[in-house]
């Protein structure tokens, strides 16, 4: 490779791993200060580069935003397997996703900004519906044979709406039992789950202790979010030693 091609491969490199800086700083302002309160300055200002450098990379923060929703979609999946692994049933851990999604907004100001951010940003809400929607098909294919992809897609736009409407409580709100119980009963009758199951995955849910689940899945999102980071920072950097090696001398 000529000098030419072995400075492109080192500027492509150093953009990939700013932009990963950029992403890890962001992700982290999100969790911990609210979405809403973090300005691109901050972010930049941390690095130490330019506004203009970081809206190279991520033109608007809605951007930043969408890749820490699509490392949202990788957790949730993580966690509902697991949860199947543990004895769970599929539809049982999806509602339990739920009510620890509405638990967490319910305790913690930073984290209902961080979730109701994404559901008002049509980005973001694209990812969570595409991520749910594949979702929908496996878990509930048993009770839904004969929809198409559209009525899936369809009824996820139902779903979407009801989880929004779930996590973004107000003064004077009904509780959040009663918020968790509505919602899980629509949406598994959205997707034609029986009463009877319905009634005992929603029962089960209720009993347990879905604020302390909440809780473990923050800091487990947390800790997803890290994890994922540094994968990916070793894989560039495995990759920039293959490309850079075969190059020397």
């Amino acid at each position: 490779m000529n000098r030419q091609g072995s400075d492109d491969l080192g500027r492509r490199y150093k953009g990939e791993l700013r932009k990963l800086e950029i992403m890890r700083a962001a992700a982290r302002r999100f969790l911990k200060d609210g979405y809403t309160n973090t300005h691109v300055s901050y972010i930049a200002k941390e690095l130490k580069i330019s506004p203009g450098n970081l809206t190279f990379h991520y033109p608007a923060k809605e951007d930043m935003l969408a890749e820490l929703v699509e490392l949202l979609g990788g957790f949730q999946q993580e966690m509902v397997e697991r949860e199947i692994s543990e004895g769970y049933s599929s539809i049982m851990a999806i509602c339990l996703e739920l009510a620890a999604m509405a638990s967490m907004c319910e305790d913690d100001e930073i984290t209902k900004d961080f979730y109701i951010s994404a559901y008002r940003s049509p980005l973001c809400l694209e990812i969570i519906r595409k991520n749910d929607t594949a979702r929908a098909k496996e878990v509930f294919k048993e009770y839904c044979q004969s929809w198409s992809n559209a009525r899936f897609e369809e009824a996820e736009i139902l779903v979407s709406g009801i989880e929004y409407s779930t996590l973004m409580s107000t003064h004077g709100a009904v509780s959040l039992e009663l918020r968790i119980e509505g919602a899980l009963d629509t949406i598994l009758s959205i997707y034609n789950v029986p009463e009877e199951l319905r009634k005992t995955k929603i029962d089960r849910v209720l009993s347990m202790d879905y604020h302390k689940i909440g809780h473990g899945m923050l800091n487990d999102f947390k800790d997803y979010v890290e994890k994922t980071s540094l994968q990916v920072l070793m894989d560039l950097q495995t990759q920039r030693r293959k490309e850079y090696e075969p190059n020397i001398g």
